[in-house]
């Protein structure tokens, strides 16, 4: 029976061993900064622990602030800062630096027309209407509805650089071109609790993103695209939700627009 242990563990060190260090590292992070996330970042957690200090007119919003915050910690500044010290203090071999920007510039200009005209048809749906602002006060008060997408603004960053800096890069040395579909499947099971629309949509979008930063050598280019799906839905939902105007015709589209002059 010892001799089985004993080659037991023989074999799991030589595995261990044979381990590419950086990769194995990029992926447990990755892995614990989800956990901590749902944990640390949790809203109920901050409400309990945290929120009595500020007014309680206050405390749903920064509640959402907490949530974004910890994304921005946990998926962008501590896994950059790892990854600089862990492989490379060019900011190039982690996603960080601006790669080709000129083509980025010019895929984000001719897609982000496309992400307005989609978002706008997805807002007709109530799935979305239900869940988008996820903030629900945001769209009452436009005051509050911008600070909310501010703050959504930091969360991006972490929501993005986990995958498509981080993750992406952080792999590719040992994993190539498959690091772009490894980064496209935990980012596809968060959404499972999304309306299906956008639920099947991640599949094809985490993929289709990957490849794009791996393209332009540079994360950079996610946020605004991702980003602005979001913020755009947000915002279709907020004025229809204002108006109670459904259909995505032009006289709809004039109607819901016409809220933003009251």
């Amino acid at each position: 029976m010892f001799d089985v242990l004993q080659n037991e563990w023989d074999r799991l060190r030589d595995a261990a061993s044979s381990l590419d260090r950086q990769t194995t590292f990029v992926l447990v992070f990755a892995a614990v900064a989800v956990v901590l996330q749902f944990t640390l970042g949790d809203r109920d957690l901050f409400l309990q622990q945290f929120a009595s200090v500020l007014p309680e007119t206050w405390r749903g919003l920064a509640s959402w602030g907490w949530w974004f915050g910890m994304q921005g910690l946990l998926g962008f500044v501590l896994p950059a800062a790892a990854l600089l010290l862990f492989s490379s203090n060019d900011l190039a071999d982690v996603g960080l630096g601006l790669g080709n920007w000129r083509l980025a510039l010019g895929i984000a200009l001719l897609y982000l027309p496309l992400v307005a005209v989609g978002t706008w048809v997805l807002s007709d749906g109530s799935a979305f209407q239900q869940q988008y602002p996820h903030y629900s006060p945001a769209a009452e008060n436009w005051s509050i509805f911008l600070i909310y997408e501010a703050l959504f603004l930091f969360y991006w960053f972490g929501w993005e650089y986990l995958w498509r800096g981080f993750v992406l890069f952080g792999t590719a040395p040992t994993l190539g071109l498959y690091a772009i579909f490894v980064q496209a499947l935990p980012f596809a099971a968060l959404h499972v609790s999304k309306p299906w629309p956008e639920a099947l949509l991640s599949i094809v979008g985490g993929i289709a993103l990957g490849a794009l930063v791996w393209r332009c050598r540079s994360f950079w280019i996610a946020v605004p695209i991702h980003a602005a799906q979001m913020m755009l839905l947000d915002f279709w939902c907020t004025l229809r939700l204002r108006t109670g105007v459904s259909g995505i015709d032009l006289e709809a589209f004039l109607t819901v627009l016409s809220e933003l002059g009251q």
